[in-house]
């Protein structure tokens, strides 16, 4: 009212009311912009304590991840905001190994994954009570690597579930653990099996960021895999395993990083020399008894060799039906093939013997199959003996006498001459053969030949056997 009666007063009044109205209209601006930016810094701070907050102790993972995972402040389309390329440390615990039999280049391998990354979006503060967070139930809302494997043989059923684990680190270390389990298929040297020491190999690689986003390498700088203190094994013989970086002539991506894992497997020796390289010797060697039996003990030859043949055949054959099959000359093949070979020919050197023996012999003694060759021999020792004292016999005096007709002065005797042309002949000592040519010489009989042969098949058949042994199994060793 002073002021609209001094207004008027002055006469001035219609120009006052619209300073008034301005003044006014500034101090209520001014007045809504404090209001305002008082309010706003307390929702900061309202929020500010809030996540603070939510790390404190009481908290369970689940309220933390919650807040972690915002989608107002986690995408995870996007890749972990580190600086350079992002590291992914690797680790392959083996649980279990296993092949389906022997002569199988499959191998069954379970063992456990462990991908370790940096994420700076994921660290939470120390107030809380919890070291790691579990963030298993989480999975989908993490990013993680698309690690996939490559040269390997196939994953075995079933699938689902896959067993993990995922743990979030206060500092934005992230460990994803994955338990995995592979049918490898390997590499091995079928011609010399079962001498050969299979190679298995399978890798890691990133399906979809190259090597310039994402980097893989062996964690500590392992160069060998850890092995579980329950490490099970079912006809697999791991003698030797290495970590590598994939070389690049064997990746068919050369901008991916990729790790490879070789397994280097060998097969139970002792396995096949009991059942099949011992039994295989003794087969052989059965048959070599033959040589020391007579030559004409035909039943106790004849049953040993065909017995040893037929064994050799069925054990052989039962082995082989498991073997892998190749097209190309193995060791198995050269092993059936010599020791059928020595078995094949001690029977034939017993029919070579047996034939020989029952010969007729030169001298004009029947042989007579079924008798002693002693008495089949007698009538020709008694001839022989009635030949000789017939003969001129001598004195003292160095004269001889002539006994039967005919004999003027020489000896009756029938030896061999060599002066009857191309043929041999046999005259009296004294019917035109002279001194120096006369030679009294009998052809060996049969049976001392057929003897003769066993004897040397006693020592050549054992010493040539002993020989391929040697140098079969230094060769296919030294080749493996």
């Amino acid at each position: 009212m002073g002021w609209a009666a001094l207004g008027r007063r002055v006469g001035g009044g219609s120009r006052l009311s619209p300073i008034l109205s301005l003044s006014v209209a500034s101090h209520a601006s001014s007045y809504l912009v404090t209001v305002f930016c008082i309010l706003t810094v307390a929702v900061t701070l309202a929020n500010f304590v809030s996540a603070e907050d939510i790390f404190e102790e009481g908290k369970s993972d689940k309220e933390i991840l919650d807040n972690l995972l915002l989608a107002t402040r986690y995408d995870k389309r996007l890749l972990p905001p580190v600086q350079g390329t992002l590291t992914v440390n690797v680790s392959v615990l083996l649980l279990s190994l296993a092949s389906p039999d022997e002569s199988s280049l499959k191998y069954e391998v379970e063992f456990l994954l462990q991908q370790q990354w940096y994420d700076p979006r994921l660290r939470y503060s120390n107030r809380s009570r919890y070291e790691f967070l579990n963030a298993i139930h989480h999975h989908n809302d993490i990013w993680l690597p698309d690690t996939y494997f490559i040269m390997h043989g196939d994953f075995k059923d079933p699938l689902i579930p896959v067993h993990f684990a995922l743990r979030i680190y206060r500092n934005g270390t992230v460990n994803y653990l994955m338990r995995r389990h592979l049918i490898l298929s390997c590499q091995g040297r079928l011609n010399i099996f079962p001498f050969d020491d299979p190679l298995c190999s399978f890798a890691i690689e990133s399906i979809s960021y190259e090597q310039t986003a994402i980097t893989y390498v062996w964690k500590n700088d392992e160069d060998t895999l850890r092995k579980s203190p329950s490490l099970t094994t079912l006809n697999a013989y791991l003698i030797q395993n290495q970590t590598i970086t994939c070389p690049i002539k064997a990746s068919w991506r050369g901008n991916y990083s990729c790790l490879k894992v070789d397994l280097i497997f060998t097969r139970d020796r002792a396995f096949y020399f009991t059942t099949v390289f011992i039994p295989g010797v003794i087969l052989v060697t059965s048959s070599f008894i033959t040589f020391w039996l007579e030559w004409n003990a035909v039943p106790a030859r004849v049953m040993i060799g065909v017995t040893t043949m037929l064994n050799f055949f069925t054990t052989s054959n039962g082995f082989r039906s498991t073997l892998p099959v190749v097209s190309n000359l193995t060791a198995m093949n050269v092993w059936d093939g010599v020791c059928m070979c020595f078995i094949y020919a001690s029977l034939l050197e017993f029919v070579c013997v047996n034939y020989v023996g029952r010969k007729r012999p030169l001298h004009n003694v029947v042989y007579r199959p079924g008798e002693n060759p002693v008495t089949q021999r007698l009538p020709a020792v008694l001839n022989r003996i009635g030949i000789i004292l017939a003969s001129p016999l001598k004195r003292e005096g160095g004269a001889t006498s002539q006994v039967g007709p005919g004999s003027s002065g020489g000896t009756n005797e029938i030896v061999s001459c060599t002066n009857c042309g191309p043929n041999p002949c046999t005259h009296t000592a004294n019917n035109g053969c002279n001194t120096e040519q006369v030679r009294k010489k009998e052809p060996p009989h049969p049976i001392r030949v057929a003897k003769t042969i066993d004897v040397i098949a006693r020592i050549t058949f054992p010493a040539a056997y002993f020989v391929f042994l040697t140098f079969f199994f230094i060769h296919y060793k030294g080749v493996s």
